[in-house]
């Protein structure tokens, strides 16, 4: 059930959020954003770069939808459910795009990766069998300095490929 939020004394704010699955209740702070509330709380995994919404690091998948959590205050994420890097996948049991970024050479210094893949996440999620362009429109806003792209969408598609029980493909 979702809580009214409820301001602290210390100009705190009390918000509920499902974080990777969990109901969590988070203070969060006056004016704070999604991104520096989630690293603060200790998913480390949500990177800062830009911090102006131009970089896409800071991604994670909010009520369905990849965001830019350096943008989004973090009160408005009270009642909803939040994904990020860290309930995707473990090192031990990773999720097929996860293992599809690695296998297609797609993750080189890896500081771009977990807003890739979540953005990517949110897209199949809504298209289970995107295009190509469908594929560089949801990777549009994720800067990646180490590579042209191509094995990240070649990532996505094997994923999906994947995901619908089909054969994926080595790259």
């Amino acid at each position: 059930m979702k809580k009214d939020i409820l301001e602290t004394k210390k100009g705190n704010f009390e918000i509920t959020v499902t974080v990777n699955g969990e109901l969590k209740e988070l203070s969060v702070k006056n004016g704070e954003f999604l991104l520096d509330a989630l690293r603060r709380h200790g998913w480390k995994g949500t990177k800062k770069g830009c911090d102006t919404g131009d970089c896409g690091s800071c991604t994670v998948i909010l009520n369905g939808r990849a965001v830019l959590g350096c943008l989004v205050p973090a009160v408005a994420a009270h009642g909803g459910e939040l994904t990020t890097i860290e309930g995707l996948g473990t090192v031990r049991d990773p999720h097929p795009l996860q293992e599809a970024f690695v296998e297609a050479g797609a993750v080189q210094c890896g500081f771009c990766i977990p807003g890739m893949i979540l953005s990517s996440k949110a897209l199949l999620d809504r298209a289970p069998r995107p295009t190509e362009a469908e594929i560089r429109k949801a990777l549009d806003g994720n800067l990646c300095r180490c590579t042209g792209y191509v094995k990240q969408v070649e990532a996505v598609k094997n994923a999906s490929a994947r995901l619908a029980g089909g054969k994926r493909k080595r790259g």
